[in-house]
Order: C-alpha cells, then structure tokens, then sequence
C-alpha cells in the first residue's frame, strides 16, 4: 500500500473540512499592522484572537530594535547550534535576565515553545520514571508525554484528591523501577482560562517525592504582581522545579526558555536533543526579547491597560448572562450550545455582519453540542471595543437560540 493513500480516504477529524473551511474557519489571514483592528478577506474585523496580551507586537520601542538588531545582525547571525558555534553574550544575557525575573538562579533559552516543552520531558524523563499530568494539558505536553517510554498517569483536570491517588500509583511504580516522578500542569490553561492549582499541588510534596515542571505560556507577563507568572500568583515560584515559558504570548515573539537551579539547566544545555541539534536563535530575535522582557518589567501601565480590558468585558459579559467557565485569567471562553453547522453560522455572523473576528472550538475538540467562542482580550484593546462585542454577541446568542443558524451542513467559505 502506498502510505500515502491514507490520506486521501481520511484527511482527519479538521482535514476532512478543508474544502469548505480552508481560509476562513482554518488558516484564515488576518493582514496589517498588528492592532485591535486588521482586515479580514478585506473588511475591517474587531479582532480578539490574537495572544499579543500587553500590546508589544507593534509597540514603537521593539519595533525600532527588532529594525536595528536585523540591520546590525541579519537573520543569520550566529551560525550552527549553540553547543557548537551558535553561542553568544546576548544569549547568555538574555537567559540571566529571564532567570532573575522569574525568581530562579538560571535559565536556558529555546528556539521554540511546542518544541521545548516535548524536548524537556524527553530530557528530564527516562525509561524508569513516571510522568504524572493534567487532563487538559496543552498538545504539547501531550506530545512530550507520549514520546516518553515510561509510565504515565493522568489526573482529571485540577482534580487534586485524584491527582493524590495517582502520586501515590507513581510512587510506587517509581520505587520498583528505581525511578523519579514529574508533575505537569500549566500556570493558565489557554482554553478554559483558569490556572493550575500550584499552591495545592506544591503543598502535596510534603507527602510525595516529585519534581513540578510548569507551563506557563499564558501566565508570564501576566499574572503575578510583576508579571512573572503564575508561580508568582500563587507565592510558589522557589517550589516550582522546572518553569517553562514562552516568548510568543506577551512578549509577541519567538522563542522560550525554561527556568530552573543551574545544575539541572547544565544538564538541560547538554541533554536537549531539540536544542543540541537545532541552530541557535538569530540574534535579532535575542535582543528583541530583551527589549521585550524589559517592557514587560518597566511599563506595568500595559498589564494595568490589560486586566482593566480584561475586567470589563470578563463583567460584561457574566452580567449579559453569558457562560465563561472557570476562567480567572485574560483567556475568555464564551460557552454556547449548538452543533457544527449552527456554531460556523455563528461565526459567520459575527465575522461577516458584526465585524468581529474571534476563534471557535467545535466537536471533535470538545464534546458535540457545545460551542466556544474564545476572546484573547490585549492591552490594545479599548472599553469600546468591549461594549461594541458584548452588544454584538447578545444579538448572536438571540439569534442562535431561536434557531436561526439552523442548517443541514457547514455553509462552504473555502
């Protein structure tokens, strides 16, 4: 058989939609300058899904050094992998500077977030150890603990009494095999928006003998007094073995790092496959974040400008009677009921009618007749820009309930 047939008598639960969605419902382009504001197959959209939370992306300071780094530098500067010769100051600066922000004695910078995470799991994780994690954990840690040749575990979402029944499994594979244990959870989980109950979690190391390794992609730069991330809302950052984050969320970039003691960020530098074989971050990139991450520590006005964004449409919303979930971060999903077909019209409506550009999840990603459209609220944001939604989104709920999306199949936009 070719292998490739496969994929052409099945393209996958998303795939299989390609003709009808490709462009609009999946790979839709949002085109201008990075904004509250851009266009959309040529209309002017309110957009509210972009995870540019505190307005860096185009703000004028990191766009002049992202301008002067390439001039300086190019794109290809340094050459080769970091082991080898891609090693620079600004890279280790950089990763002190991370490391002292979010309270740790070291840091290892990573070319990307989905990539780092699966290479730190398959670093720190042998065939002995146990990898204990969240059910709603993000795809890729999914990945990283489905590469892993041991044992895992998996604790229904924020359950802590079943997360204790599962250390206490862990535990006692773990000392059979000679082995250890890792915990995985996320800071701020990016589809229901709440956090990870690090206190709670941290709190069982009392009883059981593991190591905590935190997502933290949608916490950092947000959460916690200085924006140092979900460890910092909790008070827990020195209980917080191995702390990962990413530049591509509030520092609108590229890149991540991962922070940790320096004896295990050495072991990290020399036993992550993903960075030992893979050229090292081109310098513009490097000293944009430094101006990043230096925004993020002087201007706290734009996590101000954020959470007052994020507290009047969060409100907003609930008194309007809508469903947020859980959420006790920026992440704002709107939960609704509806099928596929209904939950396209829906969005549909709002991209077309109402200009307002935001993501859906469907079936197969959550359970069928739920809909959720999920808001990522920014510093660029204004309170206008909330009132103009949430009026637009109780005209849509209207109109959904009273069976007005109602069709036979998903309308083709392709």
């Amino acid at each position: 058989m070719d292998i490739f047939e496969k994929f052409r008598s099945n393209r996958g639960d998303i795939g299989k939609h390609m003709e009808r969605a490709h462009g609009y419902f999946a790979f839709p382009k949002l085109e201008g300058e990075i904004s509250a504001r851009m266009n959309f197959r040529g209309k002017e959209v309110l957009t509210w899904s972009l995870n540019n939370y505190i307005g860096l992306a185009n703000h004028p300071e990191v766009r002049k050094v992202d301008a002067d780094a390439a001039k300086q530098w190019g794109l290809a500067y340094p050459m080769g992998a970091r082991m080898m010769s891609g090693q620079t100051n600004q890279h280790e600066e950089l990763e002190r500077q991370l490391a002292a922000y979010v309270g740790k004695s070291d840091s290892f910078l990573l070319n990307f977030g989905y990539q780092g995470m699966v290479s730190i799991i398959d670093a720190v994780c042998g065939r002995n150890d146990v990898v204990v994690y969240d059910s709603e954990s993000h795809a890729c840690i999914l990945d990283g603990v489905r590469l892993h040749m041991g044992k895992r575990y998996v604790y229904p979402h924020n359950n802590i009494e079943n997360l204790k029944i599962q250390l206490g499994r862990a535990t006692k594979l773990a000392e059979k095999q000679g082995g250890g244990i890792l915990v995985i959870t996320e800071g701020v989980f990016g589809m229901s928006g709440d956090l990870g109950k690090l206190d709670e979690i941290v709190a069982l190391k009392k009883e059981f003998n593991f190591r905590l390794l935190v997502d933290d992609a949608h916490g950092f730069g947000v959460m916690g007094p200085t924006g140092a991330g979900a460890p910092e809302h909790f008070g827990v950052q020195d209980q917080v073995d191995l702390h990962f984050c990413t530049f591509a969320k509030s520092m609108a970039g590229i890149g991540a790092f991962v922070a940790c003691d320096t004896d295990v960020c050495n072991f990290l530098r020399y036993n992550m496959r993903s960075q030992t074989f893979a050229k090292s971050l081109p310098m513009p990139m490097v000293i944009g974040a430094m101006k990043r991450l230096e925004l993020l520590k002087t201007k706290p006005e734009l996590r101000e400008q954020l959470w007052n964004v994020v507290n009047n449409l969060q409100s907003g919303l609930k008194e309007a009677g809508f469903d947020l979930g859980r959420t006790n971060s920026p992440v704002t999903p709107v939960y609704m009921k509806g099928g596929v077909v209904e939950a396209t019209n829906v969005v549909m409506d709002l991209r077309e009618n109402y200009g307002i550009f935001c993501s859906v999840v469907v079936y197969p990603v959550i359970p069928k007749g739920e809909i959720i459209l999920r808001l990522i609220p920014t510093a660029m944001h204004s309170l206008e820009d909330v009132d103009i939604t949430i009026k637009a989104f109780k005209e849509v709920r209207d109109k959904l309930e009273s069976g007005a999306y109602a069709g036979s199949e998903v309308p083709n936009m392709a």
